[in-house]
C-alpha cells in the first residue's frame, strides 16, 4: 500500500512516537510453524476461515481477492479486483466476502463460494483494512480513526479513536479481531497495536522486527513491510505476514516486557 515520495518523513514520524510510549506493554514472539506465502502478494487483507486463508492483493492492475491454501500457499480460487480499483482490506459477512479499495472510495462484495463480484458499495476517504467481531465491522482508513461500520448496509454507526499514551495513532493498516481486541499492523512500522475497542487505547504492542525479511531478499524493501494479521480462533492460531514476503508465519506471543 501507499506506495509515496514522503516515505521517508512519514517513517520518521511514526518511529518516533512509538519510541516514546514506555508505559505500553511489549509483547515478544516465537514461531510455531512458517508457511510458503506468494512471494509477489502485495498482502493488504488476511483472514482465516473454515481452514483457509483469504487474502486481498494491492497495485492497480495486480489486486486481487483469492482463497488460499494454508499449509502449501497455492492459490485455490482468485478473482480481479475490478479495474481500476487499488484492492485493500477483507472481512466476511454471512456468505459474502467484503473488500475496500484505497483511493476510489468504494467497496467490493463478492459471493464468498465462487468470487464473484456482486456489487459495490460508496464510503468517504480512503479504505485500508476491515475486519469483524460478528455483530459489526471495523474498518481504517489510515488516520487514527476506525470506523464501526453496520455489516448489512455498510453504512458507519460509530467510530473509535485510537490513542497510544494519549496520542493519536496515525496509519492504523491491516485490521484482525481477535479476543476482544483489535489488532492493527501500523504502516511502516514492525509493530502491531493491540486495541481496546472500548477505550481505543493501545493495550499492548507486539513486536515482529525479527520476522522481516532481509532487504535484499525483497523486491522492494521500502515497501515490502510487515502487514497482513489472521487469527483462528477455533484453535486459536495467530498468523501474520507481510506484502511480497515468501513466508507466513504461525506465531505464539511472548509475555511482555519493555524492550526497545
Amino acid at each position: 500500500m501507499k506506495t509515496l515520495a514522503a516515505i521517508a518523513a512519514l517513517a520518521v514520524a511514526l518511529v518516533a512516537p512509538l519510541q516514546a510510549q514506555d508505559s505500553i506493554p511489549v509483547y515478544g514472539y516465537r514461531v510455531v510453524h512458517s508457511y510458503p506465502h506468494d512471494p509477489k502478494a502485495y498482502t493488504e487483507g488476511l483472514l482465516y476461515l473454515d481452514g483457509h486463508l483469504y487474502e486481498s492483493t494491492g497495485q492497480v492492475g495486480n489486486s486481487t481477492v483469492r482463497k488460499v491454501d494454508l499449509q502449501t500457499g497455492k492459490v485455490l480460487q482468485s478473482a480481479p479486483t475490478p479495474w481500476p480499483d487499488y484492492g485493500e482490506g477483507i472481512a466476511v459477512w454471512k456468505d459474502k466476502l467484503i473488500q475496500l479499495s484505497w483511493q476510489n472510495h468504494e467497496g467490493f462484495i463478492y459471493d464468498l463460494a465462487t468470487l464473484k463480484p456482486n456489487a459495490r458499495f460508496p464510503y468517504p476517504g480512503e479504505g485500508w483494512a476491515l475486519t469483524g467481531d460478528g455483530k459489526r465491522l471495523y474498518m481504517s482508513d489510515g488516520t487514527p480513526t476506525i470506523r464501526i461500520l453496520d455489516p448489512d448496509t455498510l453504512q458507519q454507526t460509530g467510530q473509535i479513536a485510537v490513542t497510544a499514551d494519549g496520542q493519536p495513532l496515525a496509519n492504523i493498516n491491516e485490521l484482525e479481531w481477535v479476543k476482544g481486541q483489535i489488532y492493527a499492523n501500523v504502516w511502516l512500522t514492525t509493530r502491531i497495536a493491540r486495541i481496546d475497542p472500548a477505550s481505543g487505547k493501545v493495550v499492548g504492542w507486539i513486536d515482529l522486527a525479527g520476522l522481516v525479511p532481509p532487504a535484499d531478499t525483497l523486491a522492494d524493501p521500502v515497501n515490502d513491510v510487515l502487514n497482513g494479521i489472521a487469527y483462528d480462533a477455533q484453535h486459536d492460531r495467530l498468523f501474520v505476514t507481510g506484502k511480497c514476503w515468501p513466508k507466513l508465519y504461525e506465531i505464539k506471543l511472548v509475555p511482555p516486557k519493555h524492550v526497545r
